[in-house]
């Protein structure tokens, strides 16, 4: 069983190697596993992941390969039809009731049941005590009661007696290609990275002051200074217009680029990079900052990020005099140009999903621009972003 295992891991696409597999069968074989289902699931996690978007296709693996039955949220769709499920009524029993309504028996007892149930069952049920439905006393099934059942298709727990959980995927939202937040954002950043030791030493170095102590005979503390990100950011936000429909995503990656750098220096356009920039939206027209005060400002050592859907008229970025809100004496795409030559690590992330970018014209001209340099703002495209600024 652990070489299907193993087989089915790889199948998934999951970067598992075989000395990871090794050392778990080690593991197993020292009794670190302790024997349960569920210690042997947290072990083999811990030796097989090294990224969390990879837990939740490694949840499903374990419970296909494990369990002898998959209902996650994906397969039970197509396993049990959702009308089976749609909640009727609620149903209300009394102590007595409930009492009266005995347990099947154990874990197998309850996986050999619901087996049966899957292969016999045809139509939608409700308020039964056997099939799988709602408002019942069934041990499958959902908005019933059963002292230990297995749950499915419930939005939430009720009784909190379900003894298994099927449906309830934790690490779906970390998967690459799903919605990012603050969490999942601070993940993929954290590859842009290079740790320095700079300025005064406040912290213990215990291996240099164990050194010392040998050398010396007598306690020598040895201090360092603190370790921490070197990585110099500039970020360039597209604010207003059609990015308010962006405000959740790029609020979530402005926050999360905030608490991982040290060096962060951000600035606001809109559309398309002119000869100013803002760094207050509410005095936007009146203190206004010269693009080249900037690019001055920040050495060529700094990594460069624009966030924007680059969703514009083609003139915005082509001709001088085509910005939508002033007579701009140069072309945006002069100043992006301009970027790309002073800072040779930048990129574009764009809250646009990438299936729709080659039906807006003004993307197509600023990915070439960037040199196509522009990534959607997924994990996974924030992760690509990431390693290309690191090249």
């Amino acid at each position: 069983m652990f070489t299907a295992f193993f087989h089915e891991l790889r199948a998934a696409k999951l970067p598992v190697t075989l000395k990871e597999y090794l050392t778990l069968l080690e593991a197993v074989g020292s009794g670190v596993a302790g024997g349960r289902i569920e210690d042997f699931y947290y072990l083999a996690r811990a030796t097989l992941i090294k990224d969390e978007r990879n837990l939740d296709r490694f949840d499903q693996v374990f419970g296909h390969v494990f369990k002898g039955l998959d209902l996650s949220a994906d397969t039970l769709e197509t396993i049990i039809p959702e009308e089976w499920l749609k909640l009727v009524t609620e149903l209300h029993l009394t102590d007595d009731d409930k009492a009266k309504i005995a347990e099947l028996g154990g874990w197998d007892k309850i996986m050999e049941e619901l087996q049966k149930r899957l292969a016999e069952q045809k139509e939608r049920h409700q308020g039964g005590n056997k099939w799988i439905g709602t408002g019942g006393t069934s041990a499958f099934g959902a908005y019933g009661y059963n002292p230990a059942g297995i749950r499915i298709g419930q939005k939430e727990s009720r009784h909190r007696r379900a003894i298994k959980v099927w449906d309830k995927r934790e690490f779906k939202d970390l998967a690459g290609t799903a919605e990012i937040g603050t969490r999942t954002i601070k993940v993929a950043l954290r590859r842009l990275r290079q740790f320095a030791r700079t300025g005064a030493a406040s912290e213990l170095d215990i291996a240099d002051t164990i050194r010392g102590t040998a050398e010396k005979g007598y306690l020598d503390l040895r201090m360092r200074p603190e370790r921490h990100n070197a990585v110099r950011l500039l970020m360039f936000f597209d604010i207003g217009g059609s990015m308010d429909d962006h405000i959740k995503e790029i609020e979530e990656l402005f926050s999360a680029a905030r608490s991982e750098f040290k060096h962060l220096e951000y600035v606001y356009f809109h559309n398309c990079l002119y000869e100013s920039v803002w760094r207050d939206n509410s005095r936007r027209l009146t203190d206004k900052i010269d693009t080249w005060q900037v690019l001055n400002t920040y050495p060529a050592d700094y990594k460069v990020v624009f966030v924007g859907d680059a969703s514009m008229s083609p003139y915005e970025i082509s001709i001088a005099g085509g910005a939508v809100e002033h007579m701009n004496p140069e072309p945006g795409a002069l100043w992006l140009q301009r970027v790309n030559d002073i800072y040779k690590h930048a990129v574009w992330l764009n809250p646009v999903p990438e299936q729709h970018w080659d039906w807006t014209p003004s993307i197509r001209m600023v990915r070439t621009l960037m040199g196509g340099r522009m990534y959607p703002l997924t994990l996974d495209g924030l992760d690509a972003a990431m390693r290309a600024l690191m090249r």
